[in-house]
């Protein structure tokens, strides 16, 4: 608090619950301006329920808090799911800072406690099937009875998506059972999958959300202005890489409406498979990034 008041400049407006006045979000923000002797400070309102006003101070503590220990973290997901069970698990690790995988795991332990409902919605805001083998069977028989019937219509009549239409309709004609097996180690003894489950991994999500371009955008923009990125056969290769990725964010409707109905499993698989790759890249980088900073800390000491 000290250090927030001694720095000068305005203080970023602090988040308060309108009907309680209670301060969700910037209470070292609110000290400091005390003790500058400050009348008042910007506030932005909150209008939600005491449980939303959970989730946001969660959420905000996990953004740029003081650090949540990993008990905190546990009890806050296991209020969530007490609050929100219809929440997907990776709708819940974004609030508490955990993985999903953490996440569904700690949901079977405590299902059995808790009424689960029958769909679960993602960080998208769509609601998808706990269990989507009912769905592929669906499809599976109006594929067999309308062998012609378009992906959209069997998707919508089936309650999935129309990729995954497209993969059933594929392994049907492959001859291949239209339900994906369930890894045993997902399998729940009394409760629901968690979202690692096929639910979640044979669905395409929606792009991401108009703030999260932005973001994507301007972390784009900062790099591809950075000389060492600019004239360096890696950073360019890399640039281009995040340049065809925004590419297909920024126009992924048309591409996907322009794509031919019998290629759609082959590029989802193929998306799939890349987006595998892309993110042990982003792993490997990380690793790197620890390692270069470890180094830095040993060398300075």
């Amino acid at each position: 608090m000290r250090m927030l008041a001694e720095a000068g400049g305005a203080l970023p407006p602090i988040v308060v619950h309108l009907p309680s006045r209670r301060v969700i979000d910037g209470m070292h923000r609110l000290r400091a301006a005390v003790l500058r002797g400050e009348k008042d400070i910007d506030v932005r309102f909150f209008h939600g329920t005491e449980a939303d006003v959970f989730l946001l101070s969660v959420a905000a503590n996990i953004d740029h808090g003081l650090p949540l220990s990993q008990r905190d973290r546990l009890a806050a997901a296991e209020r969530i799911f007490a609050i929100h069970p219809e929440w997907s698990d990776r709708m819940v690790a974004i609030v508490v800072g955990m993985s999903n995988k953490k996440v569904g795991r700690l949901r079977r332990q405590v299902a059995g406690d808790l009424p689960q409902p029958a769909v679960r919605i993602g960080r998208d805001g769509r609601a998808r099937p706990v269990d989507g083998a009912a769905g592929r069977e669906r499809a599976a028989k109006l594929i067999a009875s309308e062998p012609d019937a378009s992906l959209r219509r069997i998707a919508r009549e089936a309650g999935i998506s129309p990729a995954t239409a497209a993969d059933v309709r594929a392994r049907v004609r492959r001859g291949e059972d239209p339900v994906l097996p369930r890894p045993a180690a997902k399998a729940t003894a009394g409760g629901p999958a968690s979202d690692e489950s096929d639910e979640v991994a044979d669905v395409v999500p929606m792009g991401p959300s108009t703030t999260m371009l932005s973001e994507l955008l301007t972390g784009f923009e900062r790099l591809r202005r950075d000389p060492s990125l600019r004239f360096t056969d890696a950073g360019r290769a890399l640039l281009r890489m995040f340049e065809a990725c925004l590419a297909v964010v920024r126009h992924e409707e048309t591409i996907k409406r322009g794509l031919p109905p019998h290629c759609l499993s082959s590029m989802a698989e193929l998306s799939h498979a890349y987006a595998a790759i892309l993110k042990s890249f982003a792993a490997d980088l990380q690793r790197l990034e620890s390692r270069n900073s470890a180094e830095g800390c040993e060398s300075f000491g």
